[in-house]
């Protein structure tokens, strides 16, 4: 499955992934959003593999993330069953979709879909910080959608689902701790129907590259989570997202 790799043509994959957990170590999401933005627009990687990549090296970055906020009791496992089983619905569903249709077509509305969450993040940064806390009352439908979108966007469960929540007025250490639990089984069976439809072909320098680069970012990512706050990070993720996609969108319709 990884034959014939060379350090050359993974380095652009390395650096897409430690630019990623960069940010993901600090705010807690955008792994996935900021990989595939960076590999659909700058790196030409078709959406369906852009997504089967970043999914395959999320679930060892999310399956160490669950384990460690569970061992801190970071977990509500109550919003925790209510998100999973939509959640994994809508992942299942939206890899299904993604890999059935051709990429020119679905490249435009992919990168609409990503400036739309960066357009979303920069609104949460400067909306931030959120009311007093209590009980969510729309979680289910929140986690299909973000199923749904992360899997066809290559990454968003973290900011869709996470910032709904937090606008709800959940605790963040709860609501961040349990999410990213979430996240382990939806990536796991997102990339088990990306592996049934793509096969392992789609598994190549952009898994290899992105797991090196996560590694290697992760501790700078707590380091910037202590010193810069979390307003000027959703600010500035928001901008270069907006720009970025609505950047490719362009180049994809003209």
């Amino acid at each position: 499955m990884f034959d014939g790799l060379d350090l050359q043509a993974l380095l652009p994959f390395i650096a897409v992934g430690f630019a990623a957990q960069i940010v993901d170590g600090a705010l807690g999401m955008a792994f996935g959003v900021i990989s595939s933005t960076l590999l659909v627009s700058v790196l030409g990687v078709p959406p369906a593999t852009a997504s089967a990549g970043v999914h395959l090296a999320e679930c060892f970055t999310t399956g160490v993330s669950g384990i460690s906020h569970a061992i801190h009791k970071n977990v509500n496992w109550k919003l925790f069953f209510r998100l999973l089983i939509p959640g994994v619905i809508g992942g299942v569903t939206g890899a299904y979709l993604l890999t059935s249709l051709d990429a020119a077509v679905t490249r435009p509305f992919v990168m609409t879909y990503l400036a739309g969450i960066g357009l979303y993040l920069l609104w949460r940064g400067l909306s931030f910080p959120t009311r007093h806390h209590r009980e969510p009352k729309i979680v289910e439908p929140l986690g299909l959608a973000g199923g749904f979108l992360d899997a066809a966007g290559g990454g968003g469960w973290g900011p869709v689902v996470t910032s709904n929540l937090l606008i709800q007025g959940t605790q963040p250490r709860y609501t961040i701790g349990t999410v990213n639990s979430v996240e382990f089984f939806l990536t796991l069976s997102v990339s088990i129907t990306f592996i049934i439809h793509l096969g392992f072909a789609a598994f190549t320098e952009a898994v290899v590259g992105l797991l090196i680069g996560g590694v290697l970012a992760a501790p700078f990512g707590a380091i910037i989570a202590k010193r810069v706050p979390t307003k000027t990070l959703l600010i500035l993720v928001g901008i270069v997202l907006t720009l970025t996609s609505s950047y490719s969108v362009y180049n994809a319709l003209t």
